[in-house]
């Protein structure tokens, strides 16, 4: 169940969150929730066999060029959201007494919680398409993942995640979620819960009058009655994203180019 109260953000917050994002690794993990809005635990548990590119990732005809992005329109990437990263649990593993009160610290300890679930409905797993511009982020991520890879050498585990540590293992969901407080006070906007970005991601798909069915689809709901608790939304970003907000949501960081080349920090 969604939670009642919520406050989205607005237009100008969500770019500072963008642009601040875009100097950090992992930038389109921030991009995917207040874009698309993913749960928490969807974004973390996407694996790349969950990204369809459609046959972008091949060579073009016209320019030989895999994901060319004067080709995009010819193709229909998606993601398919199928599972939720959980939160670790972990019990004591030390033959004798570590002295560490939580379990989490204990240098032997063992996990007795599986590291993903299955989406908890049927209308929770589904295919989101992705926009021009966030197919060309995680274009970009990908190839700083490789470079990540390559640094790490030994060191790497490979798990299959998209959102991943430097040396391969999957985020940890406390983890994330300081990075979001992080990103917040660094972009310069106000303390909010890491989950009113995607309350945020189905305002904006309502306010731009996006089909309520469809916008079910896109969120993962289930139920009608989803919808119309995001009927109440402030008059503030109500004006401010009606007219602005494609640009603001979808244009690259301003030292990317939009053939999705450069240099650009893990996603």
């Amino acid at each position: 169940m969604e939670e009642q109260d919520y406050e989205p953000y607005d237009v100008d917050e969500i770019q500072r969150i963008l642009e601040t994002a875009a100097r950090r690794r992992n930038s389109a993990r921030w991009a995917i929730a207040l874009a698309l809005g993913l749960r928490q635990g969807e974004a973390l548990g996407i694996q790349w066999p969950d990204v369809n590119w459609d046959r972008w990732d091949r060579a073009c005809k016209k320019h030989q060029s895999p994901f060319c992005a004067e080709c995009f329109e010819h193709h229909t990437p998606e993601i398919g959201v199928r599972r939720n990263r959980l939160r670790p649990k972990y019990k004591h593993g030390c033959s004798t007494p570590c002295g560490r009160k939580f379990a989490g610290y204990c240098p032997q300890r063992v996990s007795t919680r599986r590291e993903t679930a299955p989406t908890k409905s049927r209308a929770g797993k589904r295919y989101i398409g992705l926009p021009k511009q966030l197919a060309l982020l995680l274009v970009r991520h990908q190839a700083a993942q490789a470079q990540e890879r390559a640094l790490a050498a030994d060191l790497w585990e490979e798990t299959g995640y998209v959102f991943t540590k430097p040396t391969g293992q999957p985020l940890v969901p406390n983890t994330d979620y300081h990075h979001w407080k992080e990103l917040l006070r660094e972009a310069k906007v106000g303390e909010r819960r890491l989950h009113d970005a995607r309350h945020t991601a189905a305002t904006v798909l309502l306010l731009l009058e996006v089909p309520e069915r469809t916008v079910m689809s896109i969120m993962g709901w289930s139920s009608t009655s989803m919808a119309a608790r995001y009927q109440h939304v402030t008059d503030r970003i109500r004006r401010g994203v009606a007219s602005r907000v494609d640009g603001l949501l979808w244009a690259p960081p301003e030292t990317a180019s939009d053939d999705g080349e450069g240099a650009l920090e893990v996603a």
